[in-house]
């Protein structure tokens, strides 16, 4: 069983840069499709990014995101760069093999972006 641990949140004004991490451990890291979503006050989750052996990313965050990944070390990153304060949200790392749903969750850390 895989657990996900997330860092890097924080306080930024809009058009700056957060990096945030997810540390994985339990489980053999490299089968694991990481990503990340999110969620709004009063919104639903959304899906941000996501890395297996490629990267996706929603349309809302192409080009200011990266996802990367580090299977040597178990962390996936997430590079956040001109952000926006609609990216203000509470940000997950969250795991699955193959083409099961995500049914391993971190915590989440906090990301505001202030105008």
């Amino acid at each position: 069983q895989v657990q996900l641990v997330e860092s890097g949140g924080g306080l930024v004004q809009a058009g700056g840069s957060l990096r945030l991490s997810c540390e994985a451990s339990g489980g053999t890291f490299s089968r694991y499709t990481i990503a990340w979503f999110r969620q709004a006050p009063g919104k639903e989750r959304e899906f941000v990014a996501a890395i297996s052996w490629r990267a996706s990313y929603a349309d809302s965050v192409r080009g200011r995101f990266t996802i990367s990944k580090d299977n040597a070390q178990n962390t996936v990153s997430l590079q956040m760069n001109d952000l926006k304060p609609e990216d203000t949200a509470v940000y997950y790392c969250a795991a699955r093999q193959g083409i099961e749903a995500y049914n391993y969750w971190g915590r989440g850390t906090q990301v505001t972006v202030s105008s």
